[in-house]
């Protein structure tokens, strides 16, 4: 989503010092605190506004450095503008690595290989967070939360009831979808409209399918725009997930009309008018909004977007959030110190809505069973690959969320829909 996973002695002391230099060592000799301030844009309000501040709070205690934070929901806009105009924010959360190498790649951002500990970041993260953070060898960002991308939800208790079983293959999930279909019930729920960035619901479907069928270097080369959009490989991503259109809940203009936020109410009304729901973990937010009874593990549980082909099993699309630094002062430096430690992500995790990747965040720290599974994912997948979309220049993004909802509208277009999306990419790589 563009707006949606010990070596104990070494580690403890990597991480003390760590620690050390982000906060108490922010104290001069005379016992004075750093102070100042730092100022921070981001795209959260709410309750993850809320998260967020508690997370920099004893950060905040113990350095004397007040975080001025500002959120807007037009991040990618607003932090163009500023950087254009040099009025830049100190740290600013980015919209995605695309964004992150473009701000890179311009000289607006600070690199980061002196700000943070480096091996500090190679004892706490996996290889694919902190390759998806470096532009030309250098680091430039840090993830300080994530989302598993590649869930299906549904209803244990009407799984149970049917004495359906949880699917391992792609093909006992096809299998499964036939035989909830005979049962007169739709086999998936689907909602792909979100204002400007209506589509990118569906791009998690395409990118999860491409993934698993023809592997992470096919991906990386899709995102890179190596590899056309008419390709076989993407074709036939586009024609599974067509079959699963075809399956949905109320048809194409119901996918096209209802939020993705709202896509799994269907599936928890009696009787259920869907039962399986592709989307990431953030979801499970607005199913306990939409109905406050719910109970995680009793009403609504997940199993993981099944293999396709067994040479990329263990493969997983992920998202998060990254931070990048703008502006070199000693705040912001001893900030982005802070928020890479699992002491910082831990505070956010325990609150909930929040997977972290570093891996020294216990699992015990998560608050509920289905959270605690999804971190167990994504700290161990064998294939990390980002979302795809989040990737891509912002231009070729837009046009595969148009083209996706082309295609959701009418399949008989599919051949029109990936060469317009080829000309698009012919022009946004450039």
């Amino acid at each position: 989503m563009r707006n949606l996973r010990p070596v104990r002695t070494l580690a403890l002391l990597a991480l003390t010092a760590l620690l050390v230099a982000a906060c108490g060592g922010t104290t001069g000799s005379s016992g004075t605190k750093t102070g100042g301030t730092v100022k921070v844009l981001a795209t959260w309000g709410g309750s993850e506004q809320a998260s967020f501040l508690a997370m920099v709070k004893p950060f905040e205690d113990s350095t004397g450095i007040k975080v001025q934070y500002e959120g807007t929901r037009d991040l990618n806009a607003v932090l163009t503008t500023r950087v254009t105009a040099g009025n830049p924010p100190d740290l600013a959360g980015l919209p995605g690595p695309g964004q992150m190498i473009t701000f890179a790649k311009a000289g607006k951002l600070i690199a980061l290989d002196n700000v943070v500990d480096q091996t500090a970041m190679k004892d706490q993260y996996g290889d694919s967070w902190q390759k998806l953070v470096q532009v030309n060898g250098k680091q430039y960002g840090i993830f300080i939360k994530a989302a598993l991308k590649s869930l299906i939800w549904y209803d244990p208790k009407v799984f149970s009831a049917n004495h359906w079983t949880v699917p391992k293959t792609y093909d006992e999930l096809t299998a499964l979808a036939a035989k909830i279909k005979s049962s007169g019930t739709a086999p998936w729920c689907m909602g792909v409209e979100s204002g400007a960035a209506s589509g990118w619901a569906a791009t998690d479907w395409l990118e999860d399918l491409l993934l698993r069928q023809s592997g992470p270097q096919k991906y990386e080369d899709w995102f890179n725009g190596k590899l056309k959009w008419s390709s076989p490989e993407v074709k036939q991503a586009f024609q599974s997930f067509g079959a699963v259109v075809k399956d949905t809940y109320g048809g194409a203009n119901t996918i096209l009309s209802t939020n993705f936020g709202d896509a799994g109410t269907p599936m928890f009304v009696t009787p259920p008018k869907c039962d399986m729901l592709h989307q990431a973990s953030f979801i499970t937010d607005f199913f306990v909004k939409a109905n406050p009874a719910l109970k995680p593990g009793e009403d609504f549980n997940f199993f993981a977007f099944p293999t396709i082909n067994t040479q990329y099993a263990g493969a997983e699309e992920v998202a998060g959030d990254l931070f990048g630094m703008f502006k070199d002062t000693t705040q912001a430096r001893q900030l982005m110190k802070y928020l890479t430690t699992p002491e910082a992500q831990r505070i956010w995790v325990k609150r909930g809505g929040s997977i972290s990747p570093n891996k020294q965040v216990a699992t015990s720290d998560y608050p509920d069973k289905l959270s605690q599974a999804t971190a167990q994912i994504l700290t161990s997948a064998k294939i990390t690959e980002f979302d795809a979309s989040d990737l891509m220049p912002d231009a070729m993004a837009n046009a595969e969320f148009k083209g996706l909802l082309d295609f959701i509208g009418d399949q008989s277009k599919l051949d029109s829909v990936l060469a317009t999306l080829d000309t698009a990419q012919a022009s946004a790589y450039k």
